[in-house]
Parts: structure tokens; C-alpha cells; sequence
């Protein structure tokens, strides 16, 4: 049988966790020493399912970012996926309320803005653990951490094209930069998915190993960090993100057409072919 991320052992017992995260259900966390390790999909996994972005993880994907910068006991956050992959794309029921309705696309709209800048924005590295199917959601943490590691074998894709509305989340602030607007341009436009170990060789993961690897060197590297001068770390963290920061107005312009692509008919169109496991069809 093959080792998967999901049963590769910690470094350290796990310890409290803050008060803090009591609020937390979509996420499972745990608290490893000054590590924080945050877990996509591990009630889903028993049942054989990816980790999707329903409504309660999509919030707390977007609000977990400024807790881990607020709490003095974590100095480096590691989130990865449990079971089959490391996330799937969006709930296509939330999808759908998204698309019928105002007020649910104006307030995910809201979350998805903020997941993207709250995680630029943390003054905590983050180092995220990639395998399986990452999408949606999940990769927009996945791409931007500080130290994105993939297995050979993961399969990173932005679905957003085939879903029917412009790809917005992550991809226009930090694509183009790490892996070049022409490479970019090809994966975004056509759906096609980047093995981990291409996104390694372009440039849009910091590291490829082996699947049974994956959570050891994650935990490595987090530990390294977390050993580290914190200071020097986190300001360089702030200086280098700057990059982003300057891609801002980019990323509003696609957040906002990727969402005004909600409103229209091709999204419906997409969510018919995901169900009934076809390819789209759009006129």
C-alpha cells in the first residue's frame, strides 16, 4: 500500500490549542510546539472525499489567517490536505446559491478577497503540503505560502475556465510571477492540470519530493523556520510579498470578473457538466 500524507507521523505530540480556534469546525487544528498545523478534509477523508470549500470552510479558510498572526504561541503555520488529495474545487451547492443569488456572491466574493490578502498579509511564514487533486479553495493557500511544497505526483489545477467564469481566487496576483505570463496564460485559459513535479521545474511550487515524503519535509522545513531568527524571518516575508501587494489591483479586477461570471450563463453550463461528468458544452 502506499504511504500518503495523511498517516506520516508528526514531529511532536500535539499540544492546547488557543481558546482562539475554538470556533473553528471546518478546519481541524493542532497545535505541534510553535507549529500550527492546519488540516483540509479530515472529517471527509473517512468517507473517502476530498476536502471541499463549503460554506463554513471557505470562511474559515479566509479568517484563520489573522488568528495565526495574532497569536503569540505559533510562530509558523503548515496547512496541508487529509485522505485523497490536498483540496477539491468549490461546493457546487454553494456554486449554485452563488449563482441565483445576490447576497451569497457578494459575501463570498468578500471571503474570497479576503483569504488571498489575509494571506499575504500574515506576518507568519506558512508552509503548505500538496497532494492528490489541489483546486480551488485549498490551492489559493496551497500557491501562496511562504514555502509551497507538492508531491511528484499531485495534481494542480485551476478549474475556474472549465467551471465557466475568469479565474479569479489566487490566480492573477501570483501565477504570472511565479511561473511567467506565458505559462500562466497556458494552464489558466485551458484548464490543464500541472503535475508537482512540472510545478517544481516552472517555478510554481518551491519544492517537489515523493508522496510518503510529503509531511516530513513540510514538518522540516516548518521547523526550520520556527527555529529561526523571527524577525529577520517575518520581515523578509513582508518585503518579498510587496510583489503581491503591487499585483493588487490585478487580482481586484479578476476577483471581480470572476465573479460578475456568476452572475452569468455560463456558470450553469459548467456545474451541469461537473455533475453529469462531461465536458461543457458553451454556446
Amino acid at each position: 500500500m502506499t504511504a500518503t500524507p495523511a498517516s506520516a507521523p508528526s514531529p511532536s505530540p500535539s499540544s492546547p490549542l488557543s481558546p482562539r480556534y475554538a470556533r473553528y469546525s471546518a478546519l481541524t487544528l493542532r497545535q505541534h510546539g510553535p507549529i500550527l498545523e492546519i488540516v483540509m478534509g479530515a472529517a471527509q477523508s473517512a468517507n473517502q472525499k476530498l476536502a471541499t470549500a463549503d460554506a463554513n470552510m471557505h470562511r474559515e479558510l479566509a479568517e484563520i489567517w489573522r488568528d495565526v498572526s495574532a497569536d503569540p504561541d505559533v510562530r509558523v503555520a503548515l496547512i496541508r490536505g487529509e485522505g485523497k488529495g490536498f483540496s477539491a474545487g468549490g461546493d457546487l451547492a454553494l456554486v449554485e446559491e452563488m449563482s441565483n443569488d445576490f447576497a451569497t456572491r457578494t459575501r463570498v466574493w468578500h471571503e474570497a478577497r479576503d483569504l488571498v490578502y489575509n494571506l499575504v498579509n500574515c506576518d507568519k511564514p506558512v508552509v503548505s503540503a500538496m497532494h492528490g487533486p489541489a483546486v480551488g479553495a485549498g490551492l489559493v493557500a496551497g500557491l501562496l505560502a511562504d514555502i509551497s511544497i507538492a508531491a511528484r505526483t499531485a495534481r494542480i489545477v485551476d478549474g475556474h475556465t472549465r467551471l465557466g467564469v475568469a479565474a479569479g481566487d489566487h490566480a492573477a496576483i501570483v501565477w504570472p510571477l511565479l511561473c511567467g505570463m506565458a505559462k500562466a496564460k497556458y494552464y489558466l485559459m485551458l484548464c490543464e492540470s500541472v503535475s508537482g513535479e512540472e510545478a517544481e521545474r516552472i517555478g510554481l511550487v518551491s519544492l517537489a519530493v515523493d508522496e510518503g515524503e510529503l509531511v516530513g519535509k513540510a514538518f522540516e522545513v516548518a521547523n526550520r523556520l520556527a527555529a529561526g531568527s523571527q524577525s529577520a524571518i517575518r520581515w523578509t516575508k513582508y518585503a518579498l510579498n510587496n510583489w503581491l501587494r503591487m499585483a493588487g489591483p490585478a487580482f481586484d479586477t479578476s476577483l471581480a470578473l470572476e465573479f460578475m461570471g456568476f452572475a452569468g450563463p455560463d456558470v450553469h453550463e459548467g456545474m451541469a457538466s461537473l455533475r453529469e461528468k462531461r465536458p461543457p458544452r458553451f454556446d
